[in-house]
């Protein structure tokens, strides 16, 4: 069984608003809603669990009743850190779950064929982690952002969601974060804590995070052009 943690459990300071920012406007439909769409149109996602905040639970269950989510099979909190907020996911996940893809629900740009390639990879290689290389040049600078170096971009790849992996693995390398107490940011960095190999998924499509305000209306942009053009022809 696959099973899909998406989490809206974010506090979306840098967008400058008290509101958390999956529950913002996207084109009439709520940030959250595309991230369940291409989730439940993933053929091999079984279900999914939505994690978010506590005070933000009836906006959530509203969301997946108003578009009628048949994949979404349980709700939790999310928590202080990201990786609470997994935990408690993994947590939620039904008997029988072998994979699990965690998507940030604030990539509105996600789609069922990158799901489905992250999954394809985490059962072949026991994870598979959405990424696309750096192109641009990568410069380190000090606090007084004076430049030191030029990083070789080389070998760098900016990683992106769904992060997807075997369950046991993941639970695995979330439980050894907490005994260690360390804090981490993504699932890649869990396990990798134990010693396993950790691979990537290249894709070229766009995949961003809405962070500042801005990005929604790139989002928005980028939606409407895979919107079907009604009455044009070839």
């Amino acid at each position: 069984m696959v099973m899909a943690i998406v989490l809206a459990a974010g506090r979306s300071t840098r967008m400058g608003g008290s509101e958390n920012k999956q529950f913002l406007q996207l084109l009439g439909k709520p940030l959250l809603y595309y991230s369940l769409a291409a989730f439940e149109k993933a053929s091999s996602v079984s279900g999914i669990v939505v994690v978010r905040r506590p005070d933000y639970a009836k906006p959530a269950e509203e969301i997946v009743a108003t578009h009628g989510f048949k994949k979404v099979v349980a709700f939790a909190d999310g928590g202080e850190e990201r990786q609470n907020s997994v935990w408690n996911g993994l947590n939620a996940c039904p008997a029988g779950t072998r994979v699990v893809a965690v998507h940030d629900g604030a990539r509105p740009l996600v789609t069922p064929e990158l799901i489905e390639a992250t999954i394809q990879c985490a059962r072949v290689h026991g994870t598979g982690i959405a990424s696309t290389k750096v192109v641009d040049t990568v410069k380190e600078a000090d606090e007084q952002k004076r430049v030191l170096r030029t990083v070789d971009r080389t070998s760098l790849w900016s990683v992106q969601t769904p992060q997807t992996a075997q369950f046991e693995l993941l639970r695995d390398g979330y439980a050894k974060v907490f005994a260690l107490q360390m804090v981490v940011t993504d699932e890649a960095a869990a396990v990798k804590t134990l010693g396993h190999e950790v691979h990537l998924v290249e894709w070229p499509y766009l995949n961003f995070k809405i962070t500042h305000p801005p990005d929604l209306i790139v989002a928005e942009a980028l939606l409407r052009e895979r919107q079907p053009r009604v009455g044009v022809s070839s």
